[in-house]
């Protein structure tokens, strides 16, 4: 009799166990997948299948396809935050052939939810003229980001920034105060301006003191903010086209004071701006997909061209800036025609800001930047 007292206890106390744990409030996509060989033919790479790791700050997920005409009736599953549920139904086929679909992540908990919009689009080049005339508050309003607008008139949302780390640090931040925000003081209209900003008592306790303003293609993962830094910064964008220069408008001024990730001033040394830009292989040997960090960008073995200015003067008028791509390792053409190069392009306020090193208040604005490619640059010889 004593046992079955003891398994009943025992059960009581385990029931209430389970009653008392907390019920998670996250209610995030974390990755999302197609399955099914049959429907492999629709994608460029296998990889395509996959968004393996879904941007903290992103509500639009694209799928990149061949062809919008053939699109079947496509199931789309989620890893989703511990104990959340989506709506429509985890793997359930969905008709993405008339744009793209909402879905509803609700928390464990039952009191949040979030919206995400899942898109299936058709290949085609981003464009290569870039105004920054496109851009607006991040879905929580906290910080502003920028976008592009394809051939399609659907948002493409290339470009990233260190907006998002820059919220952990200082929440109670004004949109306007962050390291990457527009001005409308450009070359012609609005321009981007980056600005090295102080992190506070936050950055310090963690030697990361400063953030410097920062605009690249590609996106930005802020679940490595605390851990690894570098790997927040997924650099690049697939291109079908050879790229042999970017040009653009910059203005410059660096900060007063430089100092180191331990916040002690180096004296004599004087911050400066970084623009660069480098094709890459997306996928190694074997098929696995290759993405470049802020740890890598420049140093990769999978770089087939790289384009960067050496140095840009400081300036408080607008001057030309030009970087030419160079390398000697041959691009296969019909990889390139199969999205199998991707484009990093990336503008910096302050060089050494990914070791945490710079000047507060060095600013740096970029406008009317293009990139050539090489048979843009064959017609205009031609000419």
């Amino acid at each position: 009799m004593k046992y079955f007292y003891y398994i009943v206890t025992l059960t009581m106390i385990l029931t209430s166990c389970i009653k008392d744990e907390p019920q998670n409030t996250e209610c995030d996509i974390l990755e999302a997948w197609v399955e099914g060989d049959h429907l492999a033919q629709h994608f460029f790479q296998n990889t395509d299948m996959r968004i393996r790791e879904v941007s903290s700050g992103t509500d639009l997920l694209t799928f990149t396809i061949r062809n919008h005409a053939s699109l079947p009736a496509m199931p789309v599953y989620f890893k989703l935050s511990s104990g959340a549920v989506v709506s429509p139904a985890n793997g359930s086929e969905q008709d993405f052939s008339n744009g793209p679909v909402t879905y509803i992540v609700t928390s464990e908990d039952g009191q949040w939810h979030r919206t995400y919009q899942v898109d299936f689009r058709e290949a085609s080049l981003p464009s290569s003229s870039y105004d920054f005339e496109d851009f607006e508050l991040s879905s929580n309003g906290n910080y502003y980001v920028w976008y592009d607008t394809g051939n399609d008139g659907a948002i493409d949302r290339i470009w990233a920034s260190g907006n998002e780390g820059f919220m952990i640090a200082n929440p109670n931040a004004d949109a306007k105060d962050y390291p990457t925000v527009p001005d409308e003081n450009g070359f012609d209209g609005y321009c981007v301006r980056l600005t090295t900003r102080a992190t506070g008592s936050w950055g310090k306790a963690f030697k990361k003191p400063i953030a410097a303003g920062n605009l690249f293609l590609g996106a930005f993962d802020s679940k490595y903010a605390l851990t690894n830094t570098l790997k927040t910064t997924q650099m690049g964008i697939p291109y079908t086209k050879e790229p042999v220069k970017v040009t653009g408008y910059y203005k410059y001024s660096p900060g007063e004071v430089f100092t180191d990730k331990d916040s002690r001033e180096v004296p004599d040394r004087i911050d400066e701006p970084s623009i660069y830009s480098v094709l890459y292989l997306n996928h190694d040997e074997q098929g696995n997909e290759v993405m470049l960090h802020g740890d890598d960008v420049l140093t990769s073995p999978y770089i087939v061209r790289t384009a960067q200015e050496e140095a840009l003067p400081a300036t408080s008028d607008w001057q030309p800036f030009e970087l030419t791509f160079k390398g000697t390792i041959p691009i296969d053409a019909d990889l390139l025609a199969n999205r199998g190069y991707s484009l990093a392009l990336v503008f910096s306020s302050s060089k050494t800001g990914d070791t945490f090193e710079g000047a507060v208040g060095s600013t740096l604005y970029i406008d009317k930047v293009k990139i050539t490619f090489q048979t843009e640059q064959t017609t205009e010889n031609a000419q």
